[in-house]
């Protein structure tokens, strides 16, 4: 027994031509870009009416309960910011204008709103100077009780300047008070 024989066809078959695959080639690239176009444009349509939609309605998000201590804790800090806010600015920024002395100088001024009262920080080239301006803002009206709490004076500086500290009660009607107690 012999090796079987093996025939080799060295003709090659006949090429069937190459143009419809070109062709087929060629239109699925169009029709992918045209698919694509329409894609980006449908993307660039949404995003413009969901800024326009964004604009007529705002996203409105599902408001949460909240807690006792929570409602509790903001309603104190509204009266607060009420009563601050009912303090007679006006009649107080002009009690201490009219107080005001050339040889005074106020450093700072803290309302109190809860205690309805006043603390002022000032600095006085002399005592006299300091006793002048104290009994000035006893005498103006919107202030009460004006006591002197404390004073120093700064031996640091050369012309030896006396600070002090002013407690007063803010005098009027409770307008804050009645507002918040409704």
């Amino acid at each position: 027994m012999g090796a079987p024989r093996i025939s080799l066809d060295y003709a090659a078959a006949v090429r069937r031509p190459l143009w419809p695959g070109v062709l087929v080639l060629l239109l699925s690239l169009a029709l992918g870009v045209a698919l694509l176009e329409r894609y980006l444009d449908a993307r660039q349509e949404l995003a413009r009416l969901e800024a326009a939609g964004s604009l007529i309605a705002p996203e409105r998000r599902p408001v949460r309960a909240a807690s006792k201590e929570r409602l509790t804790e903001e309603t104190k800090n509204a009266e607060a910011v009420v009563r601050q806010l009912t303090l007679p600015w006006a009649s107080l920024v002009q009690a201490i204008e009219q107080a005001a002395t050339r040889d005074v100088a106020l450093l700072q001024l803290q309302p109190d709103a809860e205690s309805r009262s006043l603390k002022l920080t000032a600095e006085a080239r002399h005592r006299d100077a300091m006793f002048e301006y104290l009994r000035r803002l006893g005498a103006a009206p919107g202030l009460s009780q004006v006591h002197l709490v404390s004073h120093q004076v700064l031996r640091d500086n050369p012309q030896r300047p006396i600070q002090f500290s002013v407690q007063a009660s803010i005098a009027g009607a409770r307008a804050g008070d009645r507002a918040v107690d409704k």
